[in-house]
């Protein structure tokens, strides 16, 4: 089975790639999606990040404005956040690839926006990053409700540059010509993945 980890910067179209590849049957693990469901009610980083960070938790579920107020700006409370959920995170991921290896999957895709910035690059076998040109990343980001300039530069300091994403993938996929023109080239990726042996040894470090 081929782990394919997918990844690109805010604004870039990882949820039009991630739709492509569902469509496709591939099985996709979305970490964000896996964060608000460990802060959601009955989350099992609900008790931790309510003990950290006092008045983040209402009705048994994390307030995620008021987390992000709590982090926003502060480097020692981002890292102590980032302790309490990567791990969960980082569990539910290994369970998703065991279930994939389990049904006979020939190829799983983790889709996790921080893939270089927290070494989850180092569990793929491959990795394709979505792109676009900065203009249209930023005309993208700054349309979406409560997104501000200030905002916006904050969430791309704590990101690996595009260019540097793309020099250490191994697929690129230009998601601001059109969506059919991402679906194609991601439907041709999956062709070739499915009809790829795994590798005998891992990737070498993408530094």
């Amino acid at each position: 089975m081929i782990v394919l980890g997918l990844t690109g910067s805010i604004g870039m179209g990882k949820s039009t790639a991630t739709a492509s590849f569902r469509r496709l049957r591939v099985p996709v693990f979305d970490a964000d999606a896996a964060v608000h469901q460990l802060q959601a009610r009955g989350g099992r980083a609900v008790g931790p990040i309510g003990a950290a960070f006092p008045g983040t938790v209402r009705d048994a579920r994390v307030d995620r404005e008021a987390l992000r107020r709590a982090v926003l700006g502060n480097a020692a409370a981002m890292k102590q956040l980032e302790r309490i959920v990567h791990p969960l995170v980082r569990d539910a991921e290994r369970r998703f690839i065991a279930r994939g290896r389990r049904a006979g999957e020939s190829l799983v895709v983790l889709d996790v926006p921080l893939l270089f910035e927290g070494g989850g690059w180092r569990r793929c076998d491959k990795i394709l990053v979505v792109t676009a040109p900065a203009a249209v990343q930023r005309w993208r980001v700054l349309r979406r409700p409560g997104m501000t300039p200030e905002r916006l530069a904050y969430i791309l300091s704590r990101q690996t540059p595009d260019a540097e994403k793309r020099r250490r993938a191994d697929y690129l996929v230009h998601t601001n010509l059109s969506r059919h023109s991402a679906d194609r080239d991601i439907r041709r990726l999956v062709q070739t993945l499915r009809a790829t042996p795994l590798p005998a040894t891992r990737p070498r470090p993408r530094r």
